[in-house]
This record gives C-alpha cells, structure tokens and sequence, in this order.
C-alpha cells in the first residue's frame, strides 16, 4: 500500500538564488519557455541577457511555476541552468524520482487546489501553501514503473495530438491559399470572362470606383472643404485580373467623417473610465479572437461613448489590429453586438454601401497579398505599430461589384468547411487532454480524499 505524506515531507525546494552574470553561458527558462499544460519546453535564452537573480537548477529537478498555477507550467530539464524566481525548483532525492514529481504536479487534482489558493490578477503560491498536500509515495521503484507506463501511454497520445496539430496548421495553409486565390482572380470566373461570353458590357472595378469617388464629391456634408482621398500606393504589387482596380482604404470608406479611423489616446480614455455596464470597448484582444461581449467586456458611459462618437463602431465595420506581432489581425464587428467604441491600437474602417461589399473588404485585408503590404508599414522594436496615415494608403483589390459578390460566396463556403473540421480537430484536442488528466487522476487518486479539506474557503 502506498504511504500518502504531505509534499513538504518529501521534497523541499533548496537550490540557491545566483546572479546571471556569475553563470553566463548558462541557459535561461522563463515563464514563457514552458508550454502550458504539456511540460514541454519551447526554448532558452542565455542568462547574461538577464539581470534579475534567477535560481540555479540542475539536471532531474522539477521547476513548478507558482505564477497563475492554472496555466499548469511544469517541466523537469536534463541540463544544468538557471530559471525564474517564478519557479518553486524541486531537487530529486532518495525518496521521490522527479518524472513522478512532474506528473504529480502536472495533474488536474493538484492544479485546481493550486489555482484556489490565491485570487487576483497574477495569483502566485508559495512553497508553504503547497506543502501541506498530500502525496502517494510509493517505492523508487514502484514510481518508476507508475512514470514508465504514464510516458507509454502519452506517446501515443502525444502522436495523436501531433497529428492533430498538423492538420490544424494544414488548414491554416489552406485558408491562406483560398483567400490568396480570391484576391488574385483565380476563385471564380471573373466578371470580364463572363461578360465576353455572354457579349455583355459591364461595370469594371475603375469605373465602379470613379463612380464611388464622383458620389462622395457630390454628396460632401462635412464642415471643411472637400478632401480627395489618398490613391494606393501600387509600384511594388502585382498585375491585377482584367476589370479589376487597386483602391486605398479610403477610397473605399463610406466618405463620413471619421468612417476610417482610430482608437482614442491619451487622456480621452483613461482606466478610470472604465465601467462594468453601458456601451462596450473594443480591444486589440476582441480583433485577435473574433470575439465580442461575454464576462470580460470594458465599458463606458453612454455620455462618454458620446465624447468618442469619432472612434464608434457600429455592425459591420472592418476592425484591424494597429499594434501586435505584427499588426494586421482583421475581422468584421458582429451584427449581434450593439454600437461599441473602439481603444487605442485598434483600426476602424466602414466600408461605403454603393458597390463595395464589406466582406469581400474583410477577406483582402486578411489575404497575403494586403498582410504582407502591412507588415512593409510595420515600425517599432518594442511593440510594433502601423501609423493610420500610412494604413490609408495600403493597396486593396477591387473586383467589379458582381464579381465580388461572387467571390464572397466561395469563400463562404471554404470557410465554412475549414470551421466545421477546425472544430471537430479542437474537440479531439479538447478529448485528449482530458484522456490525460484522466491517466493521472487514476495513477494518483491516493491523494484525493486528503486533498479537499486543503481547499482554502475564500
């Protein structure tokens, strides 16, 4: 039977703390280098690019991340190096072999007690906390067979995963070359092909486009005098389909004041602003996921979205990314969601409704061919950024109206194909990690009817 003692009765975290400099060459784990939930590490770097006193680990060690316990940050290197004070290091000992300590600590029982320990925005848990949770220690060599079995079993799964992985990134590549074919006339036939068959004329994209500019210049009720908008800047970019027309963000803007625009900055929108009900914020985070409204949404004051009526947003609106790595990230604000207000670092365009369908706005920002164009305007070293003036001048393919229309529509359609797998791949992911959690449940449910009366009650 195995004995259960508490975790500070086994194993107690006494590497030193050490100056990078003194270890150079050493390498560096952060946070960061290690992958949430999978005790895989994605990298080092070389200690002398750090300044803080980190803590010196050898190899066979288990590093526990007591930063936000929930991402489940645990990894046990085969080398000697330095790591973050943000991790508790566990040497091996007579007592306890450290695969087992890692996948102790990796399991789900002991990650939801951790996560419970301490509230706030950056929980962090000490040794002390932790140490009183119980822990089945059998024999060295019973550990080693319970860790041997473990790693037989989670190679398959991690080739299962890796299989997975593949096919969400082959779908990624997929996406890729639909929306490249769709902004280069190669999706559908294109309106000029048709109309030589079917001995027709039509509206090409430059006549689409002089009408568009003819009607804002008639149609002008802004207090300033009328302004052209600026012509794209096309000498670097390819050969477009016949009937089809390079157009700038503005151009094809609704020709309102302010329907390209960006985020508030400065003291127009401080924190302090910020409320828990009223008209919603947009963030760079809400463009990045495609996700609007839910618990976390920022609001402020119909009286405040009133002094930043310049920066609204309303259903249908293109919202890019100015700020990120890189910049770029585009989507279409919902048509659920109620009129919002966009922050800083966010990038607003309304697209005019005489000829220009939105959508099809949308998928060319989100093609290679106007991606790489933003990254060209990317500056910064810190944090990168694209500047509103030199957005507005970025070059858009512009089909004829029909043309576009039917480009929509196919894109549709692959889209949704790629949703329907993407979400049937991120159900497996989803299985898998609970077939894992599951495996380590079984293997070291001996410390679970201890556990629970560690809960903290907050």
């Amino acid at each position: 039977m195995n004995e259960v003692l508490s975790l500070g009765e086994v194993v107690r975290p006494n590497r030193p703390r050490v100056k990078p400099e003194s270890m150079p060459d050493a390498p560096f784990i952060g946070m960061e280098h290690v992958e949430a939930h999978t005790m895989k590490l994605l990298g080092t770097v070389p200690a002398a690019t750090m300044k803080s006193s980190a803590v010196h680990f050898k190899p066979g060690d288990v590093l526990y991340g007591r930063l936000r316990p929930y991402l489940n940050k645990v990894f046990r290197p085969t080398f000697e190096g330095l790591c973050s004070a943000e991790f508790i290091v566990f040497p091996e000992n007579e007592r306890i072999d450290g695969r087992y300590l890692q996948y102790f600590l990796n399991s789900g029982t002991f990650v939801r007690f951790a996560t419970h320990l301490n509230a706030g925005d950056r929980p962090r848990v000490d040794f002390d906390q932790i140490a009183p949770y119980p822990i089945p220690v059998p024999t060295l060599e019973r550990q080693r067979e319970i860790v041997a079995e473990l790693e037989k079993q989670f190679s398959r799964l991690d080739e299962a995963v890796a299989n997975l992985q593949r096919v969400k990134a082959n779908l990624k590549r997929y996406k890729a070359s639909v929306l490249k074919a769709a902004v280069e006339g190669r999706l559908v036939e294109t309106e000029a092909t048709l109309a030589r068959r079917e001995g027709r004329a039509y509206e090409t994209g430059e006549q689409l486009l002089q009408r568009i500019l003819e009607e804002r210049r008639v149609n002008w009720a802004g207090k300033r005098k009328y302004r052209e908008p600026v012509t794209p800047e096309t000498e670097a970019l390819s050969e477009l389909p016949e009937g089809w027309v390079w157009a700038s963000p503005e151009q094809v803007s609704a020709g309102e004041p302010y329907s390209l625009a960006i985020g508030p900055f400065g003291s127009s929108l401080k924190v302090s602003d910020y409320k828990t009900e009223g008209v919603p914020l947009v963030f760079v985070r809400n463009i990045r996921s495609g996700s609007f409204g839910g618990e976390n949404t920022v609001y402020v004051t119909a009286d405040k979205a009133v002094e930043l009526s310049a920066h609204s947003v309303e259903a249908g609106d293109i919202l890019v990314t100015k700020m990120g790595d890189p910049p770029g990230d585009v989507c279409r604000y919902p048509a659920n969601r109620p009129p919002a207000v966009i922050t800083a670092d966010c990038i607003k365009l309304r697209v005019i409704k005489l000829g220009i369908d939105p959508s099809f706005i949308e998928y060319a920002m989100a093609s290679r061919v106007v991606q790489d164009q933003i990254l060209g305007i990317t500056k910064g070293v810190a944090q990168l950024k694209v500047n509103l003036a030199n957005f507005s001048s970025i070059a858009l393919p512009v089909p004829p109206h029909a043309e576009q229309a039917r480009i929509v529509v196919e894109v549709d359609r692959h889209l949704s194909i790629i949703r329907e797998v993407e979400a049937e791949v991120d159900a497996n992911l989803q299985r898998a990690q609970a077939l894992r959690q599951s495996v380590l449940q079984r293997d070291f449910s001996t410390a679970s009817p201890n556990a629970d009366a560690l809960q903290p009650t907050h």
